[in-house]
């Protein structure tokens, strides 16, 4: 199955909370999850009622659609995080954390992951000095994240750095906004990951079953 290109409002519905999937418009009160905060569909005013199972997958496909990766990518991001030492939820939310789309977001270059991924995807992001147009690509302490000076005029950057105050840059990166560019200081915390809430030991479960 593809990567889903519908309407990502319905997303923030389904999962019963809101996801942050595009941008300043979350903030407002345009968006459909505060007009409407029921799952969608013609029984989703309807009694819900999940088992075991279906609230770790719950879990699961919304950790998955906050950063946009496909089942297959999620799959293997956990099998990685496993194999790491440690705690393996929180690896696999560092993992996911350190994908260039999601550090492209988290510095402001981009109003959500969406648009983010596509800066990347278009070349319009520079790791280190090198146009990485990967946005799978994992970020590691050092790494100087900058969009390219001829990107730099485009109006939705200016105006998603303008609007990142709102939501505040990690503790685990620094932006410097005038130049385009953040600096990766450290591996990102896991206590900074609380918007929206997750639950990564239930998606632990259900991988462990």
């Amino acid at each position: 199955m593809g990567r889903y290109t519908g309407p990502v409002c319905r997303l923030c519905r389904r999962e019963g909370m809101k996801l942050f999937l595009k941008g300043e418009r979350c903030y407002t009160d345009k968006c459909a999850f505060e007009r409407r905060p029921y799952p969608p569909g013609v029984h989703g005013q309807g009694r819900i009622k999940f088992s075991d199972y279906g609230i770790r997958l719950r879990e699961k496909q919304k950790v998955k659609r906050i950063y946009g990766v496909s089942e297959r990518q999620f799959h293997r991001y956990f099998e990685m995080a496993d194999r790491q030492k440690g705690v393996t939820g929180t690896n696999l939310l560092v993992l996911l954390e350190r994908r260039l789309d999601n550090t492209v977001y988290r510095l402001g270059f981009a109003s959500s992951r969406r648009e983010a991924r596509q800066l990347v995807r278009h070349g319009h992001i520079q790791v280190n000095g090198r146009k990485v147009d990967i946005p799978s690509y994992l970020v590691k302490p050092g790494d100087v994240i900058e969009v390219r000076e001829k990107s730099r005029g485009m109006d939705r950057i200016k105006e998603a750095l303008e609007a990142v105050a709102r939501r505040g840059v990690p503790s685990w990166l620094e932006l410097e906004a005038d130049r385009f560019r953040g600096v990766v200081k450290a591996m990102p915390n896991r206590e900074e990951l609380t918007t929206p809430p997750i639950q990564e030991q239930l998606i632990v479960e259900l991988y462990s079953k």
